[in-house]
């Protein structure tokens, strides 16, 4: 995987981002979703590259063999402002001053705070299957409960690590002919890591709490993304049935948004890297704003 990449650990604040990256020309920042690491665009990264873009794949704080702080009550050292704090270092630290914006699942609202509170650095943003936690949380009723259970479930205090660590490979089941061999691997030996667990189970008890509270403070405001904002979601998932047309949904939320579906399962960078990489690039300029 990821062939003539840097793989580095780069020192943001309180935590140490493991981070792959190469290329030349515009900068893409790539962020992956829960359970995966950076690896999982292994199929996409180099097409991007190939492209005439710089990538870089970091794993979010917690994930993967990124490192972060011990997580508090008030999961503030897990909210997406603090890894959105992260990416941003992370960026200046590579040279990277403006930067396009990629991000899927738990990756995608990352993406969303980062392009919210750094948005004078960002060109266009991309957001794969995600609209804002807040516009899940606000109207949720109990089809959101049942389809979605998983994020209610995560949030309970020390059960889920029980669950989850009792047997990591039934409760995730990865499928390397799918994933590939090396990202799965990669995959693997993390999800069976306690401390990973504990940090990805964080990512989403901030999500229901504090995440939720600066996404509703913006939303208060009248903040909007300035930049421009592609929307995809998986044909095979389930955002679709939740939200027949995610792009209404986010055009309170930027004032340039366009979006369709890809036909994929919920992995979309692992399942259906070309047709990803073909939006991606339509919609990514490879010249510098």
């Amino acid at each position: 995987m990821f062939e003539n990449f840097v793989v580095e650990d780069v020192a943001v604040g309180d935590a140490v981002l493991h981070v792959r990256h190469g290329g030349d020309g515009p900068s893409i920042l790539l962020l992956h979703g829960h359970p995966r690491t950076g690896a999982t665009w292994h199929k996409v990264a180099p097409q991007l590259i190939q492209a005439g873009f710089t990538v870089v794949c970091p794993d979010l704080r917690g994930y993967g063999r990124s490192t972060g702080p011990e997580p508090t009550a008030d999961h503030i050292n897990h909210s997406k402002r603090a890894v959105a704090g992260d990416m941003a270092q992370l960026m200046t630290a590579l040279s990277h001053e403006r930067f396009h914006l990629v991000g899927h699942d738990r990756g995608s609202y990352v993406d969303l705070r980062l392009a919210l509170d750094h948005e004078s650095r960002l060109d266009h943003v991309a957001l794969l299957d995600c609209i804002p936690m807040s516009e899940h949380l606000s109207p949720a009723d109990a089809r959101f409960a049942t389809m979605w259970w998983h994020w209610f479930f995560y949030a309970q205090p020390d059960i889920p690590e029980r669950v989850i660590n009792a047997d990591p490979d039934s409760w995730y089941r990865g499928d390397p002919s799918v994933m590939g061999s090396g990202n799965y691997a990669e995959w693997h030996e993390t999800i069976h890591k306690p401390k990973v667990v504990r940090a990805m189970l964080e990512d989403y008890r901030a999500g229901l709490t504090i995440d939720r509270a600066h996404e509703e403070t913006d939303q208060a405001a009248g903040r909007r993304l300035a930049t421009p904002l592609l929307v995809l979601w998986s044909l095979r998932d389930d955002l679709q049935q939740l939200y027949s047309d995610p792009v209404k949904i986010w055009e309170n939320w930027a004032h340039d948004v366009r979006g369709h579906g890809i036909d994929s399962g919920h992995h979309m960078d692992e399942e259906a890297p070309d047709l990803l990489t073909k939006s991606l690039t339509d919609f990514l300029p490879t010249k510098p704003i």
